[in-house]
């Protein structure tokens, strides 16, 4: 969900690791997992102020050069939203309906880059897009409002998508988006984290945080935005959608970074929900098999039937 370092393991799914090493972790964020638990013990207040403004802060890995190579294919262009210039892509004719891929947090466009072969084939362009503070779009903070607000300039230019498919963080902005009403009929949310508290631990976790700085980190959105951070993760938002919304979960059941139980959760709300369960892929390489792709492109299609 975050592709943050762990103290356990030393790196998070997300902030990957290659077959051969890991991705350098940034010494920002190794500077601040050491003095985040010592500023804790001399004030949780401060803790939740200074916690408030890491979990906006996205972290910039270097772009593997396969995904490079999948950027040199695609049509750029850009758009501006939240006040920042975004970064897009295009990979496909112009004349062809689009679908739009929303990347995780710290991620980019080109991770959807094994999408790009089989969806093209089925008659789709992909169009997607470095959310702000990511990739090659401005901006040092975000959050889901401004990607929603990245996705609506989108539309403008290049209309509505015929579907939308999402990665972890991106799951829970584009239920935004559509709550708010960007006209999507149909969404699939790969390794999407919906419930809030946990997903509020596992940044603390990262960090070596305790849930003491969760509750005045709470308290200090509740004061900012005038509604608690509950209401803008997925799990509220899935309650806001058109009941005729076609969804599908994707998700892995060794999923380390964001847990199966995320998706049991929102399918109790929106028991219409169509869930594909894998097994063995975690929460980053399941944006890389083929059956998982295959399985999108017959969704997308009308061929897998809710």
């Amino acid at each position: 969900m975050i592709p943050l370092p762990t103290r356990q393991t030393g790196f998070s799914s997300l902030s990957q690791m290659t077959k051969s090493k890991p991705i350098k972790i940034p010494l920002a964020f190794r500077i601040i997992r050491w003095g985040f638990p010592k500023l804790e013990k001399i004030s949780t207040r401060l803790s939740g102020w200074y916690f408030e403004k890491i979990f906006f802060t996205p972290f910039r890995y270097k772009t593997p050069d396969k995904e490079l190579e999948a950027e040199t294919t695609a049509k750029l262009f850009s758009v501006i939203a939240a006040g920042k210039k975004i970064q897009c892509y295009q990979w496909g004719e112009d004349s062809k309906p689009y679908v739009l891929v929303v990347h995780g947090w710290a991620g980019r466009s080109t991770q959807f880059r094994k999408f790009l072969p089989q969806f093209n084939e089925a008659g789709y362009r992909i169009i997607g897009f470095d959310g702000p503070a990511h990739g090659k779009s401005e901006g040092k903070r975000t959050s889901i409002a401004e990607f929603e607000e990245v996705m609506k300039s989108v539309a403008s230019v290049k209309g509505y998508p015929e579907a939308i498919i999402a990665h972890s963080f991106g799951g829970g902005a584009s239920l935004f988006a559509i709550a708010k009403g960007f006209p999507v009929k149909k969404l699939i949310n790969i390794a999407s984290p919906t419930i809030a508290d946990r997903i509020i631990q596992s940044y603390l976790k990262a960090i070596g945080g305790s849930w003491k700085t969760a509750e005045n980190f709470k308290a200090l959105i509740k004061h900012r935005h005038g509604k608690s951070f509950e209401e803008f993760t997925a799990l509220s938002l899935i309650r806001q959608v058109p009941l005729d919304l076609n969804l599908m979960l994707v998700h892995d059941e060794e999923d380390k970074e964001v847990e199966i139980i995320h998706v049991h959760e929102l399918i109790k709300v929106f028991p219409s929900a169509r869930l594909l369960a894998t097994k063995g892929l975690g929460h980053n390489r399941i944006l890389k098999d083929e059956k998982v792709i295959s399985a999108c492109v017959d969704f997308v299609a009308g061929k897998i039937s809710m």
